[in-house]
């Protein structure tokens, strides 16, 4: 309804950025994020959207194809620390999924394969360019192993940023009927929305 508490309904940040650019796409106005935590409801939005001056939406274009791209500040941010942390695994995604059911584990990795191929994020390493900056690489292919673990223990390690991709998984087996799925992957190719977008799919 129209008084409905966004976050109250389970928006969060997340949401809240995606909101906004439904809204830039639907109306062609640039809502501030701050007006959504601060007028969070469809009836308190409406008189924000009315009273802003129309700047058309324009959706992301693709970069042309290039050696190396630019990093974001935040992605810099997470390399030179890094490369500070000499391998940590500060920045790391891990998850675990159970798996109950015959497995195939041949298709499972080959679904890895092509959300692989299929992401360029999974196909990217970074490097120091020329300059001394960061840069990122998008590579064509990269080779995808689902490996077998003992345990989830030893499973998070650190990855090293210049080797694609900085996705891992791998599957404890604990009986013929279950199965755990591990998932790990570094944060500087990866946030939450990318998360569930993998998980998705």
């Amino acid at each position: 309804g129209i008084r409905d508490h966004f976050f109250e309904r389970g928006g969060h940040s997340l949401k809240a950025t995606a909101l906004v650019s439904r809204i830039a796409k639907e109306f062609g106005v640039q809502v501030p994020l701050q007006d959504i935590f601060a007028r969070p409801t469809v009836e308190e939005l409406a008189s924000v959207i009315q009273d802003l001056e129309e700047s058309p939406y324009e959706s992301i274009q693709p970069a042309q194809k290039q050696d190396t791209y630019p990093v974001s500040s935040a992605q810099k941010r997470m390399y030179v620390l890094q490369q500070l942390e000499d391998g940590g695994v500060g920045y790391n995604m891990p998850a675990v999924l159970e798996l109950t059911g015959p497995l195939d584990r041949g298709r499972l990795e080959e679904t890895f394969r092509q959300l692989v191929e299929r992401h360029e994020a999974l196909r990217t390493s970074f490097e120091t360019g020329p300059d001394g900056e960061p840069v990122q690489r998008i590579h064509d292919s990269v080779p995808f192993q689902l490996d077998e673990a003992e345990s989830a223990d030893a499973f998070v390690r650190p990855f090293c940023l210049e080797e694609a991709p900085l996705f891992r998984a791998a599957l404890v087996k604990e009986s013929d009927e279950r199965h755990l799925l591990l998932t790990d992957m570094h944060h500087i190719i990866s946030d939450g929305v990318s998360v569930n977008t993998l998980i998705k799919e």
